[in-house]
């Protein structure tokens, strides 16, 4: 077992070793160019402002021409951003500069010359940088305001267990349907597959490697190894097989089958809890749980962290759960260390950088573009089309379809894997829109349709449509301060010949995660969800934006620690393909932002390559560019100074000297995410279907 272990560690080190050096050249700051009027360096950019996809930024840079001195001076520039978030990378394209200022320069000739010279390099390629890094940047950009709506935060059902048990969720009093092919009747409005035999009365689940049989869906389930062929043959043509998960290997013994109809949640401990304390703070927490618990011992309450959302209780058994406000939060979990065994949680406290880097995100789209004669779309009734009007607005949308339709001035639209479509008929024919409806602004989240109004139109040429969508499209929003999964509300699904279900908030466990986004645990592996069992699945999800499994650490009585496993679930989901809407296209799209490595090295390599020069040099709001020392002090380049032979340091002003002080501070918060993400790269590749969640470092 040790040799194995010493042999992961060295492969795992040997395989970052070999990321590192494929992604630095063309993420890493600073860049130079070599002309033959002399080398540029470009300095990391400072965000200004940033909206609707096109970024304003400034960039402090350097000239040093053949045998002369260094003048130092910075550019002002405008881009359209693509973004890929699986790759966390952004590329900066249609780059135009819009001033260039090269501080007491008063030759005006040799300004000219040098505007000219980094206006003829710049513009000419795509900028590529790291989405961590871009994040980090953004506190900087005034008045930046993630879309918070008012969402409903009740408390759903909590089920509390000491030992194995799995929460099976059916919407609604089941239904019940006949697969025409096999005769077999299952229940149709669930993701977990519930199957009988058409004559007979006992029912049989199948969850993991476990099956189960009773004549009661909601209580009676017993293990059981009798299964009739006909079912065992339907299960094995339809569930989707999956790698085992981590917990799944371990467990024995079939865990306790919950089944619920309403908006519930389920938190476990192996055991009675066992509390333990985290360091500097008046908090224990449950150390022998996956789940987040928290208890507050100056209030003697219990914390459970659901959704992105507190809620908390004197009881675990039992609670009567109450929602937590974020800004109601006892003061002693603002406490809680970076690298303590609850540091996940930080993401869901106010005011933590981890929350801020969260709520940054929020302001980041997914971007693509969108080929108007390649993209296709086919919307299905079940039975004529019904539309429902969004009480207070201008919008209906339609209700018995897996499609969500809009009736907008007798015009329909249609989002699809977040791109606009446009039909003058309910059926179609649809075309690729290039215009987004303002009254889809008007949607309130308690209407099943309100993610649309995340989905953005950025540009459009008679050829292509470029488009985007934000976070809230894949259900996770601003929330006081923090980041929390979908809206709360209990959506009514469509039953008729067909069931369409409706997007749900609760009853998988779902947490966030720095770098993967949103994750989830059902109590096991995800192999208890027949994925490839219901057609309508996407609609229990919404458009994918969730990413597979989320472990915290804790593994069937023992801890493994805070850095053994969870980085290999910091991008694991990443590399999900259902992370990313646009990539669960087969035609029309091209996926903006991400050039590749190859790609990306040559529109860099071409002209900027790595820098040996440290990042520290920056421009404040008027263009004045200053240099960091070690010990945090700041120098002014003057160009004036040091072309009259004196010193070219001069000290900024105590004003001047606190906006470089948050710039620097940004970047070196972002340049320790960057870190942390691409030290894990060496997950990505190998747990793309059991990661998700982990740890942040």
């Amino acid at each position: 077992m040790k040799k194995r272990t010493i042999f992961l560690f060295i492969y795992l080190l040997f395989v970052n070793q070999l990321y590192a050096q494929e992604v630095e050249p063309e993420l890493s700051w600073p860049k130079e160019i070599d002309t033959k009027k002399g080398v540029i360096t470009l300095y990391q950019p400072q965000l200004d402002a940033y909206s609707n996809s096109v970024l304003e930024a400034r960039m402090a840079v350097s000239i040093n021409p053949s045998k002369k001195d260094m003048v130092f001076g910075a550019v002002w520039f405008t881009a359209r951003v693509s973004t890929d978030k699986e790759e966390r990378t952004i590329t900066l394209e249609k780059m135009d500069i819009v001033k260039v200022h090269f501080p007491d320069l008063e030759d005006q000739t040799k300004v000219d010359q040098f505007g000219d010279l980094l206006v003829e390099e710049m513009e000419s390629w795509d900028l590529v940088m790291s989405l961590d890094r871009m994040i980090a940047s953004l506190e900087e950009v005034e008045n930046l305001q993630a879309i918070s709506d008012k969402l409903n935060n009740d408390p759903p059902d909590i089920y509390f267990r000491t030992s194995g048990a799995v929460l099976i969720t059916i919407d609604g009093e089941p239904k019940i349907k006949t697969d025409e092919n096999s005769k077999l009747d299952y229940v149709a409005n669930t993701p977990y597959f519930i199957v009988r035999e058409t004559d007979k009365k006992d029912y049989y689940l199948k969850g993991g490697s476990f099956w189960y049989t009773s004549k009661d869906i909601f209580k009676g389930w017993e293990e059981t190894k009798q299964v009739p062929s006909s079912i065992e043959k339907f299960a094995n043509d339809n569930i989707e097989e999956g790698e085992p998960d981590s917990i799944d290997l371990t467990v024995t013994e079939a865990p306790e089958l919950i089944i619920v109809t309403k908006p519930s949640e389920l938190i476990m401990t192996d055991g009675e809890p066992e509390y333990a304390t985290i360091e500097g703070t008046s908090l224990l927490y449950a150390a022998n749980s996956e789940s987040d618990i928290i208890m507050d011992i100056d209030s003697q309450n219990h914390y459970v962290l659901l959704g992105g959302r507190w809620f908390y209780s004197k009881s675990l058994n039992d609670g009567d759960w109450k929602f937590a406000e974020p800004s109601d939060l006892p003061a002693e979990f603002a406490k809680i260390p970076e690298k303590s065994e609850m540091e996940t949680v930080r993401a869901s406290i106010p005011g933590t950088p981890e929350s801020k880097d969260a709520l940054l995100e929020q302001s980041i789209p997914q971007t693509a573009q969108v080929d108007r004669n390649e993209a296709k779309l086919e919307v299905t009734y079940d039975g004529d089309p019904k539309f429902e009007k969004i009480e207070g607005t201008e919008v209906s949308y339609a209700l018995n379809t897996d499609k969500q339709v809009l009736l907008i001035d007798k015009r329909y639209y249609c989002v699809d894997d977040a791109i606009w479509f446009v039909s003058s008929k309910p059926d179609g024919p649809w075309e690729v829109s290039d215009t987004r409806p303002d009254e889809v602004d008007q949607i309130p989240p308690e209407s099943p349709v309100y993610n649309v109004k995340y989905v953005y139109i950025y540009e459009s040429t008679p050829e292509v449509v470029y488009v985007g969508y934000l976070p809230g499209y894949t259900y996770s929003y601003a929330y006081g301060g923090i980041v929390v999964y979908g809206t709360g509300y209990y959506y009514t699904p469509w039953y008729g010949r067909y069931y369409y279900p409706r997007p749900v908030t609760w009853g998988f466990g779902v947490h966030w995660n720095p770098y993967t986004g949103w994750g989830f645990s059902i109590g096991f592996g995800y192999g208890w969800i027949g994925w490839g069992f219901h057609p309508y699945r996407r609609g229990w999800w919404g458009p994918r934006g969730y990413n597979r499994g989320y472990r915290r650490g804790y593994n069937r009585g023992y801890r493994r620690g805070r850095n053994a496993g969870y980085r290999a679930g910091y991008r694991a989901g990443q590399r999900n393909s259902s992370s990313n809407v646009y990539r669960n296209r087969s035609n029309g799209v091209k996926q903006s932002g991400n050039m590749g490595k190859a790609q990306a090295g040559k529109n860099m390599n071409s002209k900027a390559k790595p820098s040996s020069k440290p990042n520290n040099v920056y421009s404040d709001k008027n263009g004045n560019v200053s240099q960091q020392k070690k010990n945090g002090s700041w120098d002014q380049k003057s160009n004036q100074a040091q072309n009259k032979n004196k010193s070219s340091q001069t000290k900024p002003s105590s004003s001047q000297s606190q906006q470089l002080n948050k710039s620097a501070q940004s970047r070196s918060r972002g340049t320790q995410n960057y870190n942390n993400s691409r030290s894990s790269g060496a997950s990505r590749g190998g747990a793309s279907r059991g990661g998700g969640g982990g740890r942040r470092r």
